[in-house]
């Protein structure tokens, strides 16, 4: 275990992560103080704009969006409509065309800028077309994701360094946040909008088309999935107040319980406690209220990680 975790962390050392457009707003818990998290993890910060992504976008030829709405279709289940809410919907021929244009741009910006990570948000005027490109984020930042460039929405750049840490120990480490409480089961559910790591999916990930993102502007196709089941443990990061970071970790397990068909990724989890005694010690930590979630239980390792970085570390 020390020697993964200090493989991960030289490794971390050398990454270079993306910002591209801006935080949520309103988000406090998403904004970060870039110099303490560069200085703490040895990362390199690379602030980037939507015409960065547009310059990308506007080199796709017509044969990478053919060659990449191929490798869409062989990763997902094209769904049809949802019984579950009548604006989600079988995703258009549009939208699949769309989302693979701006899946090519994507990985070109990536390339061009040597990321090996990236967090993004933009939240622009409807009807511009960073706005529109916006839309289609979630397909190609999955698929990136699972080529070990963690992708994290809402500009949470703390949980893509988690994430990252994840995908550096081949542990997964898909973008979460708590949904929803299944009392019934007793199972917390975790998951996120998009993107999701697909290559830890429990079977083929899900393509919805969505008539409204939830909590954002715009229509496009965003994905529904779980985790395989088994042994899982979450990582968040949390800035603190004297300068410090902090690593918020729990061990649970998923279960292959039924989810929403509503188009986001969701896991049914339980940890060492139901699920409103967990909740209230998490929340005590004050975290980010994203975390990754990785397969196995990783606790140990993840402290040891921590150790190496000079960073808190709790264990619920």
């Amino acid at each position: 275990e020390w020697v993964d975790a200090a493989d991960a962390v030289a490794a971390l050392g050398h990454s270079k992560f993306g910002f591209l457009g801006n935080y949520y707003n309103g988000m406090l818990d998403m904004y970060t103080d870039f110099t303490l998290l560069q200085s703490k993890t040895g990362i390199d910060i690379e602030v980037l704009e939507m015409c960065d992504l547009k310059r990308s976008f506007d080199c796709v030829q017509d044969d990478e969006i053919a060659k990449k709405r191929k490798e869409i279709e062989n990763a997902f289940v094209i769904a049809g409509d949802s019984a579950a809410d009548k604006r989600v919907k079988k995703p258009t021929d549009a939208q699949m065309n769309w989302s693979a244009k701006v899946a090519c741009a994507q990985e070109r910006m990536v390339k061009e800028y040597g990321l090996d990570a990236l967090a993004y948000y933009y939240h622009g005027s409807a009807g511009t077309e960073y706005q529109d490109i916006q839309s289609g984020f979630i397909v190609g930042h999955s698929l990136l994701t699972a080529k070990h460039v963690p992708c994290a929405g809402e500009a949470d750049i703390k949980t893509c360094v988690a994430m990252k840490i994840c995908d550096l120990l081949s542990l997964g480490g898909s973008y979460c946040e708590i949904v929803t409480t299944d009392y019934d089961l007793g199972t917390i559910i975790v998951g996120h909008d998009g993107p999701f790591h697909i290559a830890i999916a429990n079977g083929k990930p899900v393509l919805r088309g969505m008539g409204v993102y939830h909590g954002k502007q715009g229509t496009g196709i965003s994905v529904e999935a779980k985790v395989k089941t088994g042994a899982v443990t979450t990582l968040g990061i949390a800035q603190g107040a004297n300068g410090t970071l902090k690593m918020i970790v729990a061990e649970g397990e998923s279960t292959d319980a039924e989810i929403m068909q509503i188009g986001n990724t969701q896991t049914h989890a339980r940890f060492s406690s139901e699920p409103d005694a967990f909740m209230e010690r998490w929340f005590k930590e004050a975290p980010t209220h994203h975390f990754a979630l990785s397969l196995g239980h990783n606790a140990s390792l993840f402290q040891k990680i921590a150790k190496l970085l000079g960073a808190e570390c709790v264990v619920l």
